[in-house]
C-alpha cells in the first residue's frame, strides 16, 4: 500500500486538459518513495476511487474552469468539504473529479487525506498542446505537490 497516490486526470489530446498528465510526468524524477503516480484518461468516478483505494492520502490534478486566469493553480482540501461551487474540474470529461470525490464520500471510500489541484485551462482544443500560461503553471503545481507530500502528519 502506497502512502500517497498522485493522479493526473484529463485528455492527453485535449490542449490544456492534458495538464494533469504533464504534472504527473514532471513528478516522475522528483517524487519520493511511497508515492504512486498514475495518469488517467478520464476522471471516471469508479476508476478514481479504485486508484486511491489502497492509499492513505491522495492528490488529483486536473484542468479546471472557474473563471480565473489561465494558468492559475488552486489547491482544494476535499477531505471534509466538497469543491467550492463554481469550480468545475471537468473540462472535456462527462463526469469529473468533483463527482468522484462526492461519490466516494457518500460511499465512505475517501482516503484519509485528499487534495485536488486544479489548473485553470484556457484552450481545450483537441490535438493542441498546453497553452503558454498553463505550461508555466506546471512547475508551480509540481512544487506545491512536493511540499504537500513532505508535510508531516497532523
Amino acid at each position: 500500500m502506497a502512502d500517497w497516490v498522485v493522479v493526473g486526470a484529463g485528455n492527453p489530446d485535449g490542449g490544456d486538459d492534458r495538464v494533469g498528465h504533464v504534472v504527473v510526468a514532471a513528478l516522475v524524477d522528483t517524487a519520493p518513495e511511497g508515492v504512486d503516480l498514475l495518469q488517467m484518461m478520464r476522471a471516471d468516478p469508479a476508476a478514481l476511487m479504485g486508484a486511491w483505494a489502497e492509499a492513505g492520502k491522495a492528490i488529483v490534478i486536473d484542468a479546471m474552469e472557474s473563471g480565473a486566469s489561465a494558468g492559475t493553480v488552486q489547491r482544494f482540501d476535499v477531505t471534509y468539504d466538497p469543491l467550492p461551487a463554481g469550480v468545475r474540474v471537468a473540462s472535456t470529461h462527462a463526469l469529473g473529479v468533483d463527482t468522484a470525490v462526492e461519490m466516494a464520500r457518500a460511499l465512505g471510500r475517501l482516503p484519509g487525506r485528499i487534495s485536488v489541484y486544479g489548473i485553470e485551462g484556457g484552450d481545450f482544443s483537441i490535438g493542441g498542446g498546453l497553452s503558454p500560461e498553463v505550461a508555466a503553471a506546471v512547475p508551480v503545481a509540481v512544487e506545491m505537490i512536493l511540499e504537500e507530500i513532505a508535510l508531516p502528519e497532523g
